[in-house]
């Protein structure tokens, strides 16, 4: 079969594959990944609209995008995989999820999961007529491939995973439906928000990318509003801190801590005038039903993963590069993580974010 890859004059534009009805995209991972690959689900399926797009993910993405509409058609939630969709190792492929993917009969499946080494193998076991997608350089080739590079933003990578298929996108950023299953749920949790609530989100899954819960909650009595303060049961200590840290509150708080799905959580953020919060997936998911943000990123991860426009969304961007306790470089993508789980993002000051979320809020009506 003939291979094809970005570095061949002819395959700048390889154009749509004949015949597809059935389409597998692999991405297995958290909100965030998903969001920030959804402008490129969207480019394929609307470059073959009448081909079934499945999207091969986990538990959480097949109770999420349950009628909720969008451009994926159906979820198979995978086992735990080695690279695939676990990143911890001794998860081969069952046999029996394979056959069953196999007779799918998938015409084309895409990796948008990462750099392949683990993820091009098991796409190539798919059995479908044409792979396309990330290749590192210590993965397999699929038969059309774009190189997978250190400080590449995440979209703007998939989308041209999704060019040489003939996705074209539509959008940039991520657009997601808050349904009236996801209101309900807020309504019956919490009943009707107040005008004017900002949401504040401490967590973040890496401890690094932390902003200090007293900076949120200083955040939070400078701006004087009705405040939620939103986290997992795993971040509950974060939220609680936020939430102790507060002086003289004359609104509303609200700890909302892990008492919503994602889709009760989306109908919160959408009740929002604002959202500020570390660089996390709740943060992309209160972008994506519309709401403005203000997030602190590391300058490493605003690269990958920052907003692409600044009309409602202000990233606030921290300098540091190493470790704040050991010195270890955060730059280098081939250094191993030292062992230190401070926050590497506390040189943004409060005044900063503060700045920010005055000016977005200052066009902010409740309608």
């Amino acid at each position: 079969m003939l291979r094809l890859h970005a570095g061949d004059p002819m395959t700048a534009r390889p154009g749509l594959v004949e015949g597809v009805r059935s389409i597998a995209v692999l991405r297995a991972n958290a909100i965030g990944d998903y969001l920030l690959a959804l402008p490129a689900i969207e480019a394929i399926k609307l470059a073959y609209p009448d081909a079934r797009l499945t999207l091969l993910g986990t538990p959480w993405h097949a109770e999420f995008l349950s009628g909720r509409p969008g451009p994926v058609d159906g979820v198979v939630a995978l086992p735990p995989i080695t690279g695939v969709s676990t990143s911890e190792t001794g998860y081969p492929v069952p046999g029996g999820a394979r056959a069953e993917l196999r007779e799918r009969a998938f015409d084309l499946a895409v990796q948008i999961h990462g750099g392949g080494r683990f993820s091009n193998p098991f796409v190539r076991s798919l059995g479908a007529r044409v792979t396309a997608g990330l290749r590192s350089p210590d993965a397999e080739e699929l038969d059309r491939w774009v190189p997978y590079t250190d400080f590449q933003h995440e979209t703007l990578r998939f989308l041209q995973v999704a060019e040489l298929v003939g996705g074209v996108a539509e959008r940039l950023e991520p657009l997601v439906a808050v349904t009236a299953r996801d209101r309900a749920e807020l309504a019956e949790s919490f009943g009707e928000p107040p005008a004017g609530l900002v949401a504040l989100h401490p967590g973040a899954t890496d401890p690094r990318r932390r902003w200090p819960p007293e900076r949120f909650a200083e955040v939070a009595d400078r701006l004087a509003r009705p405040v939620a303060v939103t986290g997992s049961w795993a971040e509950k200590d974060l939220v609680e801190a936020t939430v102790a840290a507060m002086r003289g509150r004359a609104h509303p708080v609200l700890p909302v801590v892990g008492t919503l799905t994602l889709g009760g959580l989306a109908a919160l953020y959408e009740r929002c005038a604002l959202v500020v919060a570390n660089d996390t997936g709740p943060r992309h998911l209160a972008a994506a039903v519309g709401t403005p943000t203000v997030a602190v990123y590391s300058c490493v991860n605003v690269i990958n993963a920052g907003p692409l426009s600044r009309t409602a969304h202000r990233p606030l961007i921290s300098w540091t590069t190493r470790c704040p306790t050991c010195g270890a470089s955060g730059v280098d993508a081939e250094a191993e993580r030292c062992e230190h789980d401070g926050t590497w993002v506390a040189d943004v000051s409060v005044d900063d974010v503060t700045e920010q979320a005055e000016d977005l809020l200052k066009g902010y009506r409740d309608d």
